[in-house]
């Protein structure tokens, strides 16, 4: 058997491209220097400016070369990483004894300026303060969700600034391809007056798409195309070379917010409703004028293709959907190693203003606070810290996450 070290580098090119995470491709640049000195250190490449969103859907003239350096947006990536300890032999053994001795965590990690990331939760846009150490080479990593955010520069490009973030959903899609110095790609979001807007890497420009029968609520990258929904349920296919929209599924009434998850492979459509509640917040410290809106209920829809319509589904079975501030994604119950499927984890502000999600365990995190679980059997929504198993997911992380060597904040860093 050949050493590693002489392996062909055309082979380990296609085989670099296939490694979608950035934990994947460190690894595999660990193998020896061989592999390191095969393929350069960033998978891809983007540039660090775009133009800002015009405000007037019909000014598209803003350009990314602009010479302002203070002047409009950069791009960073957030992963979200399920992280499980190694599986040893004996728990191949028994799948029982790895679901109760084993426990997952859920983070996302946001990579910022080079070699700098931070960890986040998973449904939010909050920092976790996490200072202990991370050796992800003796860690199983499974990613389930990423997201794209876009930051305005404000004369510090490189500062992780949630205070300057655009806050509506970004889809990238990387055509595989380079245009000088960076890799072709397409960005699609959502326009403040609810319509598409897409920025191609090419036209070095924002395009406002002009079919909005209604404003639009979620975007989504599936099956390597754009697709996206509006408050009807009405959803679309974006083709992004002609710009040209086309008719996926027709209208589902009755809900306030609609989401788009992937799960299993299929297309789900998820509706969520809401209430206006005024008696959640103390009317002494607030203004009389001062409601929040609360969730009250959801209903799941599977896309049937060839009718084009949206499918009602009863039942998530041994699956979880979690929808959150950027980025919605799934995760069986196996993968997350606890016992019940069927419900949907989101953020809800309500819940904080009111009290609600204090789950009295006095560890004096709010790491979960505003996210809470809705059972489709049940068909009630309590905090999450309702839901020790679920609640664990989030904080505070396993034990056998801090008994390693190698800083999150540095684990790009290459072995001498």
């Amino acid at each position: 058997m050949a050493e590693w070290s002489e392996i062909p580098e055309e082979l380990l090119h296609q085989v670099a491209q296939s490694l979608d995470t950035s934990f994947d491709f460190f690894r595999f640049r660990t193998v020896c220097s061989t592999w390191r000195s095969s393929v350069e250190q960033k998978l891809h490449r983007l540039p660090g400016r775009f133009p800002i969103l015009p405000n007037n859907e019909d000014d598209n003239h803003v350009n990314v070369n602009s010479s302002n350096a203070c002047f409009g947006f950069h791009l960073s990536k957030r992963t979200v990483y399920l992280i499980r300890p190694p599986q040893t032999r004996n728990e191949t053994e028994s799948v029982a004894t790895t679901t109760t001795t084993t426990k997952s965590w859920l983070v996302k990690v946001e990579e910022g300026a080079p070699n700098r990331k931070r960890l986040l939760n998973p449904l939010k846009r909050h920092r976790f303060e996490f200072s202990e150490v991370i050796d992800i080479e003796k860690l199983s990593i499974l990613e389930i969700g990423h997201e794209y955010v876009l930051n305005y520069i404000n004369c510090c490009p490189n500062a992780l600034n949630d205070g300057n973030l655009y806050m509506e959903k970004v889809v990238l899609m990387n055509l595989g391809y380079s245009e000088g110095d960076f890799d072709a790609f397409v960005l699609l979001t959502i326009h403040v007056s609810g319509k598409l807007a897409i920025f191609k890497s090419s036209d070095k420009k924002w395009t406002i798409l002009q079919d909005m029968p209604s404003p639009y609520d979620d975007v989504m990258l599936y099956k390597g195309n754009f697709y996206a929904v509006d408050n009807s349920g009405r959803t679309v296919l974006i083709d992004y070379s002609s710009f040209h929209v086309s008719l996926v599924a027709n209208p589902v009434f009755g809900g306030d917010k609609k989401y788009l998850v992937e799960c299993k492979g299929d297309l789900l459509l998820v509706d969520m409703y809401l209430s206006i509640d005024s008696g959640s917040v103390d009317s002494s410290v607030f203004d009389a004028y001062f409601m929040t809106e609360k969730t009250v209920k959801f209903e799941a829809f599977k896309l049937d293709e060839g009718s084009k319509e949206w499918v009602s589904v009863d039942n998530l079975n041994e699956n979880l959907l979690f929808l959150g501030e950027d980025c919605c994604f799934s995760a069986s119950i196996d993968d997350l190693h606890v016992s019940k499927g069927n419900n949907v984890l989101f953020v809800d502000s309500s819940f904080i203003l009111s009290g609600e999600n204090d789950d009295g365990d006095g560890d004096g995190h709010d790491h979960d606070v505003g996210v809470v679980v809705f059972d489709f059997e049940n068909q009630c929504i309590k905090p999450v810290g309702q839901y020790p198993e679920y609640s664990k997911l989030f904080w505070p992380p396993p034990s056998w996450i801090t008994s390693t060597m190698l800083e999150v904040q540095n684990h790009s860093e290459e072995p001498s």
